[in-house]
């Protein structure tokens, strides 16, 4: 089969490569997917290029037993092992765990869903962790109450674009933050209020919030919980990588003010499990969360889809198409 195959750390362009591997087959608690879509997220740019440098050893184990990079997929059931019990060939199913930028993809039974039937699969390839990041966040870090005001910064991006929309199908009032280019589309997806953080601080401002998603990492925690509530919590998801250990003081510094004030969230890692997969099927069948796609990539072109993910400025989800069916 074809696939996206990574021998050494780099950029997207000069250590990814379209090659022909084996089709792996299922263990007893695997199914074998036929791919028709992949996404991508902010974390394959990093993984691929192996940033922060101290994070090598573990990103170089990983590859080491999968050399197809990517984590998130839609497609069509291939074959099952046999301990499988929800699904059989010919099933559509979309999920989250490794390998997926190739034609074939072994997931375990617990990291697929049934795809949502009014989704297209490059719709359905966007719930994957992003969406699993938003839901999470917001139900167990956020414990997001009807009627509570919730800022999202970085709402028109992977993670944002769903959070908006989890947010309001909590009964949130959601304010979010993104470019001047991006405010129309964050309207359109929910938010009751939006802030171009080119022309507005929202750290500077009068409105206190009861939760904050904060994608980017543009304020230093401190200055970021200036907008919150007396109660309220920040929860930090994003950061700039680099180097050998940029971006991990972030969560660091996260995780030892959570000891202290209970207004600072734990960072935490989206766990796919079949139990949120659902939640997010479910939602995407009531039409109450809608993928956002900025652009689609053949996968001989995934360097250019993963480059363009690690640029930070894609609105919303970017996909690779493995088939004409899913265009």
């Amino acid at each position: 089969m074809q696939a996206i195959v990574q021998a050494r750390f780099g950029a997207p362009h000069d250590v990814l490569e379209l090659g022909e591997i084996d089709t792996p087959s299922p263990q007893n608690d695997e199914v074998l997917v036929r791919v028709h879509a992949a996404s991508v997220h902010i974390g394959d740019y990093y993984t691929i290029a192996g940033l922060p440098y101290v994070m090598r050893p573990m990103f170089s184990a990983m590859r080491a037993k999968n050399r197809v990079p990517g984590m998130d997929i839609a497609g069509t059931v291939e074959a099952v092992g046999g301990e499988v019990t929800q699904f059989r060939p010919g099933d559509e199913v979309f999920g989250s765990y490794k390998g997926a930028f190739a034609e074939y993809a072994c997931f375990p039974e617990r990291s697929l869903a049934s795809k949502p039937g009014n989704l297209t699969f490059e719709q359905a390839a966007t719930l994957g962790v992003s969406a699993l990041t938003a839901l999470q966040g917001l139900r167990d870090r956020g414990r997001v109450q009807p009627g509570q005001k919730v800022l999202v910064t970085g709402a028109s991006g992977g993670v944002g674009t769903f959070a908006v929309q989890i947010a309001k199908t909590m009964g949130a009032e959601v304010t979010g933050v993104c470019s001047t280019r991006n405010l129309e589309m964050v309207r359109s997806i929910g938010a009751d209020h939006v802030v171009d953080y080119t022309q507005d601080d929202f750290t500077e401002g009068d409105r206190r919030y009861d939760f904050i998603f904060d994608n980017v990492g543009s304020h230093s925690l401190s200055t970021t919980r200036r907008a919150l509530a007396p109660t309220g919590t920040l929860l930090a998801n994003g950061a700039h990588v680099g180097g050998w250990f940029g971006g991990l003081a972030d969560p660091i510094v996260a995780l030892v003010s959570s000891l202290f004030t209970r207004r600072q969230g734990r960072p935490f890692v989206s766990t796919p499990n079949p139990d949120d997969l659902a939640a997010l099927s479910e939602l995407a069948e009531s039409g109450k969360l809608v993928p956002v796609i900025d652009r689609s990539y053949p996968l001989g072109e995934a360097p250019a889809a993963v480059a363009h993910v690690g640029q930070r400025h894609a609105q919303g989800k970017t996909i690779i198409a493995l088939d004409e069916t899913v265009a």
